[in-house]
Formats: C-alpha cells, sequence, structure tokens
C-alpha cells in the first residue's frame, strides 16, 4: 500500500511521557536482508520454504516460529547461538532506521528512561547494538526474558517494570513497526507510534497506533525535566 508523502503531514504535536519503550528491527534498525539470509539458512536445513518461514516471522520471537516449523529447534540454546550469529555474518547487510541513532543519543545524554523489547534474543540485539555502534540502553528486554512473545503484553510490562519509574502510573510510550508489537503495546495500557518501515498503513491503524509515522526522524526529544521525571516528545509529519 503506497501513501502519499503529503499524507504524512499533521502538525507537530508535543506528548508527555515517563518513559519511551523501542522495539529494535524495523524500529531502530532494519536487518531484513540479514534476516532473509538467516532464514534462508534454517529453512534449507529444515526442508521448509524459507519463504514460508519469512511470511510468518517478522515482529515474532524464533521460538515460536520454530515451534511451528521445527519444534526441536525451538530450544533457547540453538536460537541464541544461531540469532547471535546474525550481526557477525550479515553486519553489512543492516542499516540504521532513519532518525534512530540521533533520538537514542538524545535520550542517552539526558539520561531520560528508554529500554528495548524485542523478540529477538539478547546475542542478536547487543550484536547489532555493537556492530553498528548505537547506544545500549542500561537494560532491555529480550525473547528469552518472557514466557509468551508479541502480541502478548508482557514484554512491554516488564520493559516498563525495568525503567524503575518512580510514579505511581507512569506514562510510556512505545515506538514499534510490527502490528503484533503494536498490539502489544496497547495492551499493556501505553500509547504506541508506529513507523510505517514494514507493514502497510492499514495493518498499524487497525493494529490500534495512536500514531503512525514513515520513520524516526519524526519524533525528538524537546524537553526533559529531571525533577519530575517527564519527559517531551515532539512527534512531527504524523499521518494526517
Amino acid at each position: 500500500m503506497t501513501v502519499p508523502a503529503e499524507s504524512f503531514s499533521a502538525p507537530a504535536q508535543i506528548v508527555k511521557c515517563h518513559g519511551l519503550l523501542f522495539d529494535m528491527d524495523g524500529t531502530i534498525i532494519d536487518s531484513t536482508k540479514a534476516i532473509i539470509k538467516h532464514w534462508e539458512r534454517i529453512g534449507n536445513e529444515i526442508g521448509v520454504d524459507p519463504e514460508v518461514i519469512l511470511a510468518t516471522s517478522h515482529g515474532r520471537r524464533s521460538i515460536d516460529v520454530l515451534q511451528i516449523y521445527e519444534p526441536k529447534l525451538a530450544n533457547w540454546e540453538y536460537i541464541s547461538h544461531a540469532e547471535g550469529m546474525i550481526p557477525e555474518k550479515f553486519g553489512a547487510d543492516a542499516v540504521e532506521i532513519l532518525g534512530s541513532r540521533a533520538l537514542l543519543d538524545q535520550l542517552a545524554e539526558r539520561s531520560v528512561p528508554w529500554s528495548i523489547v524485542t523478540s529477538g534474543t539478547r546475542p542478536l540485539v547487543t550484536g547489532w547494538l555493537d556492530v553498528m555502534k548505537l547506544t545500549h540502553p542500561a537494560n532491555l528486554v529480550a525473547a528469552e526474558d518472557v514466557q509468551i512473545g508479541k502480541p502478548d503484553p508482557a514484554c512491554y510490562a516488564l520493559g516498563c517494570t525495568k525503567l524503575k519509574l518512580t510514579q505511581k502510573e507512569p506514562s510510556i510510550i512505545v515506538l514499534e513497526d510490527a502490528p503484533a508489537g503494536v498490539r502489544s503495546g496497547k495492551a499493556a495500557g501505553f500509547r504506541v507510534i508506529a513507523l510505517a518501515t514494514s507493514h502497510s498503513i492499514s495493518q498499524l491503524q487497525q493494529a490500534g497506533a495512536d500514531w503512525i509515522v514513515k520513520d524516526m526522524r519524526s519524533v525528538t526529544l524537546k524537553d526533559w525535566n529531571q525533577t519530575t521525571g517527564e519527559a517531551q516528545i515532539e512527534i512531527a509529519n504524523a499521518l494526517a
């Protein structure tokens, strides 16, 4: 689905929050080419058409995908090793989502609470952050940290807990690209900015995204009040 550029023209809006939770692939980086090569290798290994796997794998944990296609490989030892090799083997195939580095640097510089909540394993996420020299969060929620992956809300609820916020009912903004992740963030009770980097606008709308933007250049930290623990985030050029 092609959306005219002028559709991303909503007036800039300032929203307040106490912390931000980011998905990884499709939100901070785009490792599509690397992931395709990864699943092609596994698909050929287990005798399943890689295209079939790829049609159902985005935004989901590998353990959940392999439980469908090859249950004997659906264990963390195999998956952590296999995913940890992706940045090493295919590091040149990943690119940053436009604006992601600048936003993460802003948050780190001002000590705004943020974390990564991903369907990838910890070796995969830390590997990409190292290879691409991106800012590491103080903590993260990886695939192996929850019993049920997205769209279940447990991962984003845990992400909020790991921020160690002092507010009784903290306001959280989730940044996602996949419908499963949008649903996960919404089910956890948070507002969600969806990036139209991997799925159609209609899919993101149906998932319940509060805002839809083209990429991370639309999201900027405008202010951070250390005393109140409140950040002001500008969302520009969202879907009108």
